[in-house]
């Protein structure tokens, strides 16, 4: 029995999710074709690049055709999946609807997922470095929080304060104030 599972990865997964959709949220719409700097994504681009990296993972470990090598897996072709996707025009409200809905989607999966299977392991394109399907599933937990993180800087870019910050220091003025001298 593993202390973290398929409910576990589902459970940080949704919280990940949950704060990125926050940080999308309070990006205007306008501003969703901003670029942070040459030659990157914009706000737009960033978000559906965010949306398709479950969908590879779920190529890899999903159903049936769970891979047990990525060697001859088509990188190529789950690539250019990928660009289609994020190239397809979409407005904040369908943005934040796909976020939603989507994330939960890939929890659910991701909480049907047994111990068993999760042990599981598939090699690189070598054919070698075996890994975990539960080391690969953190993955897309980790490549959110990467992005959503570019995602907060642009939010201050623009002037904003990602709600992470906002409560971090509305806990410490209650605390200041909680442990100020009364008069």
């Amino acid at each position: 029995m593993s202390v973290y599972g398929g409910k576990q990865l589902a459970a940080s997964f949704r919280t990940v999710r949950a704060n990125t959709v926050r940080v999308v949220e309070e990006i205007p719409e306008e501003k969703f074709d901003f670029v942070a700097a040459p030659g990157l994504r914009t706000v737009r681009a960033l978000v559906a690049h965010v949306l398709w990296g479950p969908q590879m993972y779920e190529a890899f470990h999903g159903g049936a055709q769970a891979i047990t090598t990525l060697k001859g897996f088509d990188f190529g072709a789950i690539m250019a999946r990928a660009g289609r996707f994020e190239a397809q025009p979409r407005s904040k409200a369908e943005v934040v609807a796909l976020l939603k809905a989507d994330g939960e989607r890939f929890a659910a999966w991701m909480e049907t997922l047994s111990d068993a299977f999760l042990a599981q392991t598939y090699t690189d394109p070598t054919g070698a470095n075996p890994k975990s399907r539960l080391e690969s599933l953190l993955s897309p937990k980790e490549h959110e929080m990467h992005h959503r993180a570019q995602l907060m800087l642009i939010l201050r870019l623009l002037g904003g304060v990602p709600h992470l910050t906002r409560d971090r220091q509305a806990r410490a003025a209650a605390q200041a104030a909680a442990t100020a001298p009364t008069a």
